[in-house]
């Protein structure tokens, strides 16, 4: 299968006239499903050739796969920067004495794990960073004035879970985006949470996906204004329950903090039908979700253990307030296939599709087919469109499938029959409609 996309090194099979030297995709698509995938999304991107286990719980990402990741990691990025925040990069090993000094070393468990260096000092590979967000902070900044501060990054974790399973769903290593807020007090650390409250909705639905925001616990890290993001999903982990007037606000696009504050919205280890805010049956909505993001207010739960401080507006030193806010950045791969899937495959959102069009020869070695089908991935390629290249001597039918499989958002084919008609079949992967155009009303369509 060729792969040729704009702006980044080539990777085809055959290169369409002399636009790229050939390299072949890596690596083939599966038939048969592995008997180790239990899940869809796992299944799926183990027979599309997206990723490959590496060790239990821990995955390679194959160039498909390592595409949607760094698509998914771009729209992340986007809006934590609108939001305000700052972008750094923290180290994956920290130092044990870190934390020691939150008092988390002991307490953390297992999952964390544990190493030590030649100079037999104690390390850990991060589960997370507030430690070390905090060190940072604390040995940086020193003024009221240089306050609010949202300081962000996206790396991979570590936690050894026990029952690594689902693939990058519950893996032991994953990328994370996490950031943390530094306020002065507490209306300030309300306003870095809103903040990131909104962005988050904004996130997921940049990638298609309906996020519901659930009351949750805040378990290892600890606080006590915290939200759960949950995508709904047939196939999710969890059941969740919440108010329809939810889905009445996020239409209208009002959805927000203060609004949510006032909705009924829990999965189904903390659903009470008595509860004081349990709407009528006719407005409480079931569904199942998989959780992709998680936001905490902590206060000075780590500030005031870690010495971080300022100095105030009358010179007095206080301790900052802070909030941490995640997002699983591999675990959305995942999410994202078991919100849309079929029996046939994936059914990527355009936003985060490896490719937005497969173009299929189906008579690859025919002139005619061969000449329609570069001139028009020239075009494709030029415009900026990401485009997937089909040129294999295969029969019809396996394209067909592989490409059904793949789920990129369109699909492009090219017969000898229809380039003698001046006609190409365009397809939805989502829809499954299917249109016969000419080749210039299919580019339009792409590329307008």
């Amino acid at each position: 299968m060729g792969l040729n996309p704009v702006k980044v090194p080539p990777q085809s099979i055959s290169s369409p006239g002399n636009l790229h030297a050939p390299v072949h995709l890596f690596p083939a698509t599966l038939k048969e499903t592995p008997s180790e995938a239990q899940i869809a999304s796992h299944r799926l991107m183990l027979r599309a050739g997206m990723i490959r286990q590496a060790s239990a719980g821990i995955y390679t990402w194959l160039p498909l796969g390592l595409r949607v990741l760094r698509k998914i990691e771009t729209i992340v990025r986007e809006e934590q920067n609108r939001a305000g925040a700052q972008e750094l990069l923290m180290p994956t090993i920290q130092s044990a004495d870190l934390w020691r000094e939150s008092g988390r070393y002991d307490a953390y468990g297992k999952e964390m794990l544990r190493i030590t260096d030649r100079h037999d000092r104690e390390m850990l590979y991060g589960p997370t960073n507030e430690e070390l967000i905090t060190q940072i902070f604390r040995d940086n900044v020193k003024r009221y004035r240089d306050l609010p501060k949202i300081l962000y990054h996206i790396q991979w974790k570590f936690r050894d879970e026990v029952r690594p399973r689902f693939g990058v769903m519950r893996g032991r290593e994953f990328l994370m985006k996490d950031s943390y807020s530094f306020d002065l007090d507490f209306e300030g650390a309300k306003r870095s949470y809103k903040a990131m409250f909104d962005a988050y909705l904004k996130t997921f639905k940049r990638m298609g996906l309906t996020a519901i925001p659930m009351q949750a616990d805040s378990g290892a890290i600890g606080g006590t204004l915290t939200h759960e993001f949950h995508v709904l999903a047939e196939t999710g982990e969890s059941g969740v329950f919440y108010d329809v007037a939810y889905d009445e606000l996020a239409a209208k696009g009002e959805i927000d903090l203060d609004a949510l504050s006032r909705l009924y919205a829990v999965t189904d280890e903390k659903h009470d039908p008595t509860a004081a805010n349990v709407p009528p049956p006719e407005r409480l909505r079931t569904a199942r979700g998989i959780e992709v993001g998680h936001i905490f207010y902590f206060g000075t739960k780590y500030s005031k253990a870690m010495g971080a401080v300022v100095a105030g507006p009358d010179g007095t030193p206080v301790t900052v307030e802070m909030g941490s806010y995640g997002i699983g950045v591999s675990r959305l791969v995942g999410a994202i296939i078991e919100a849309n899937h079929d029996e046939r495959g994936i059914r990527w959102p355009e936003s985060v599709a490896p490719f937005k069009v497969g173009l299929i020869n189906l008579k690859s070695g025919d002139g005619a087919c061969d000449a329609a089908c570069e001139d028009i991935y020239a075009k494709l390629t030029q415009a900026g469109i990401d485009t997937l290249y089909d040129d294999r001597d295969d029969r019809a039918g396996v394209k067909f499938a592989d490409m059904d499989l793949i789920g990129l958002p369109w699909q492009l084919v090219i017969g000898p029959k229809g380039v003698a008609a001046g006609i190409v079949e365009l397809k939805n992967r989502h829809s499954g409609e299917k249109q016969e155009l000419s080749a210039d009303s299919a580019l339009a369509k792409l590329i307008g």
